[in-house]
């Protein structure tokens, strides 16, 4: 991959995902623009030999500098609690749940709707890996979730906090011991997503990947 390609955000495979990408686009182009502003501003200013005494207000400039920031952190902020609103919402009907724990260093998982199985999900060592295997983020046991459907996340540690990220489906949840931590995904792609703890656990905290299969809801089903 190219040096700008490992510059842009993981393809989303969530609505919410989506709604991320273009927030994070919205304010680069803001944050951008006043750099270049200030910038450019900058240079003519050190370039400038001009100076004057008797200039003491500028009562036009002051009312626009205060008033365009203003707007442009409006602009900010209303699409950032509309986002913040989206990721918390629930749905009034859940179908499918996942219950994620994190150990040192591992995850285990259970799912009611398939029996209540409960398994454990390490990292596979480099010396094992197959061909067009990922370093550092495969693992024995993939979690299967079933595309289209919202799936209800609850999350809670077994010793430390850790954090169960899902770049892709827009997830980001700190695993508290003690603590039952909710959230929502309803992914639309089929496919493999891979994520890593992103709370600094311990020793091997580098070491205990995620990885989610996205499956038809029919594969889901037959499973």
């Amino acid at each position: 991959m190219s040096f700008w390609g490992q510059m842009n955000l993981l393809d989303p495979a969530t609505l919410i995902q989506s709604e991320m990408i273009l927030f994070h686009d919205h304010a680069m182009m803001i944050i951008s623009s006043i750099f270049i502003l200030v910038a450019v501003m900058g240079f003519f200013l050190l370039k400038s030999s001009y100076s004057s005494r008797r200039v003491h207000e500028a009562q036009t400039l002051e009312i626009l500098w205060t008033v365009l920031p203003a707007l442009l952190l409006i602009t900010l902020a209303l699409p950032s609690l509309r986002l913040l609103y989206l990721v918390d919402e629930q749905p009034l009907s859940t179908k499918n749940v996942l219950k994620v724990v994190g150990h040192q260093w591992y995850w285990s998982y259970e799912s009611p709707f398939l029996g209540n199985e409960l398994f454990d999900s390490y990292m596979i060592p480099e010396v094992d890996l197959k061909p067009g295997d990922f370093r550092l983020l495969e693992v024995d046991n993939r979690v299967v979730l079933p595309a289209g459907i919202d799936t209800s996340i609850i999350n809670t540690s077994a010793d430390v906090i850790h954090s169960w990220a899902m770049p892709s489906l827009g997830v980001k949840m700190d695993s508290v011991p003690g603590r039952l931590n909710l959230m929502s995904v309803n992914p639309l792609v089929v496919g493999v997503y891979y994520g890593q703890c992103s709370e600094i656990c311990g020793a091997n905290h580098a070491f205990m990947p995620i990885s989610v299969e996205v499956v038809p809801v029919s594969a889901y089903i037959n499973m």
